[in-house]
């Protein structure tokens, strides 16, 4: 995997602050920034806060950030974007009380799916986005642990661009320390 410097990347939306510390990113949100389309709540959200750069086919993003959060929907991972209407987002979000690994897919209405990960709270996440072929495949974890989360299609000729994301849908103030950014070969194969 070769590192991607911060100032490589655009923002979809500009955060509230950024700052460098050392070697890290920290990423301050605007409140009430979110990604969604529609789905179950009839809203379109487009306020995320996603630095990006083109994720060729035949490659894998990976995004490392310290899981600080403690209000409703508080989230970082990986964004992976072909538009406004298609876009994936992946990492961990604070709901109903607790961390939650998952993913959104949006293409073009937003799906959700979750599981709990207590453990993961306070500690450096590692968030995996492999495109190979017609699939990009999703990995979490911490400790050099990843565990699928979730296979999704994509059309192997998208465009697609991809880093890190952060929001904070509920509130102002809270900043992510994002610790790593690289791009690589994709994953070998679905199973290892």
């Amino acid at each position: 995997m070769t590192t991607i410097g911060w100032d490589a990347g655009s923002w979809t939306h500009e955060p509230a602050a950024t700052r460098i510390d050392g070697d890290d990113l920290l990423v301050t949100a605007v409140e009430s920034s979110d990604a969604w389309r529609n789905t179950s709540y009839g809203f379109v959200h487009d306020t995320e806060h996603a630095l990006l750069t083109p994720m060729p086919a035949e490659s894998a993003v990976e995004v490392d950030f310290v899981a600080e959060f403690s209000q409703q929907f508080d989230q970082a991972g990986v964004f992976l974007r072909a538009d406004a209407e298609h876009w994936v987002k992946a990492g961990v979000e604070f709901a109903d009380g607790a961390p939650q690994v998952g993913a959104v897919v949006t293409w073009p209405h937003s799906d959700w799916s979750v599981s709990p990960v207590p453990g993961w709270l306070g500690r450096t996440v590692t968030v995996r986005a492999s495109r190979s072929g017609d699939a990009v495949t999703i990995r979490a974890g911490v400790d050099g642990e990843l565990a699928l989360v979730r296979v999704l299609p994509v059309p192997p000729d998208a465009s697609l661009s991809a880093g890190p994301l952060v929001c904070a849908p509920t509130r102002a103030g809270l900043t992510i320390r994002f610790t790593g950014w690289r791009i690589g070969d994709p994953d070998g194969s679905l199973h290892p």
